[in-house]
C-alpha cells in the first residue's frame, strides 16, 4: 500500500481561506451587488443573520471540504501542479456541474450560476494549489 501524506496546516488554512475567498467574491468589490440582485435580496435581509452560527458552520464544512481533497491528494508525489489541476477539475468538473445542473431546475439565472460557479472552481482550484504546494 503506498504512503498517504496529509498536512494538516495546509488544510486549516485551505479551509480559512474559504472564508477569505468567498469574502472577497461576494464583496461589493466583485460581485455582492450582481449576487444580491440574482437572489432577490435587499441588505436589510441580511441585518438578522447569525453571523457565529453562519461562520461556524461554513468553517466546518470548509474543513471537511479540504480533508476530502487532502486524501485525494495524499500520495507522497503530488505537488502544487497536479495539487492545482486536480483542484481545478474537481471544482469545475464535479462542483460547478453539479450546481448548474441544481440551478437550471431551479430555473436560476446564468449569471446566477456564473457568479457562484465561478466561487466553485476558484475556490477548489487554490485548495488544490495551498495541499499541493504545502507538502
Amino acid at each position: 500500500m503506498e504512503e498517504m501524506y496529509i498536512n494538516h496546516w495546509a488544510v486549516l488554512v485551505a479551509a480559512v481561506a474559504n472564508l477569505v475567498v468567498g469574502a472577497i467574491w461576494y464583496s461589493p468589490v466583485l460581485f455582492y451587488n450582481a449576487w444580491k440582485s440574482e437572489n432577490n435580496k435587499t441588505d436589510e435581509d441580511f441585518k438578522n443573520i447569525n453571523i457565529g452560527k453562519l461562520y461556524g458552520i461554513s468553517t466546518l464544512l470548509s474543513i471537511i471540504l479540504c480533508y476530502n481533497m487532502a486524501f485525494f491528494l495524499g500520495d507522497a508525489n503530488t505537488d502544487w501542479v497536479w495539487g492545482t489541476t486536480a483542484g481545478f477539475l474537481a471544482g469545475f468538473g464535479w462542483a460547478a456541474m453539479i450546481f448548474i445542473i441544481i440551478a437550471m431546475y431551479e430555473q436560476k439565472s446564468i449569471r446566477y450560476m456564473l457568479i457562484n460557479g465561478g466561487y466553485i472552481v476558484v475556490y477548489f482550484t487554490l485548495i488544490g494549489f495551498i495541499i499541493g504546494i504545502w507538502r
